[in-house]
């Protein structure tokens, strides 16, 4: 009997979990679902092309600052008679 009742309680707890993950799978489907897909790829896309650019950035000014091109004294307009 006991037996049984785990068994049960198992195939319960399958069902319910296997009903969210239909649901949930129903809630993608459509035109919103894909737009929310879009959404979220796009938003994606943009975070990792600002890290980028800043990463970029960065190493551009990094290199710079090594290579004496943004010493400030060379900016620094000289007077001459």
């Amino acid at each position: 009997m006991i037996k049984k009742l785990f068994w049960v309680g198992i195939g319960v707890g399958v069902g319910v979990l296997a009903a969210r993950k239909v649901a949930t799978v129903k809630q993608g489907l459509g035109r919103e679902g894909l737009n929310r897909s879009v959404g979220r790829l796009a938003d994606a896309m943009t975070t990792s092309a600002e890290a980028f650019r800043d990463g970029m950035h960065g190493r551009e000014a990094e290199l710079r600052t090594a290579l004496g091109l943004d010493d400030p004294q060379a900016d620094a307009p000289t007077h001459r008679r």
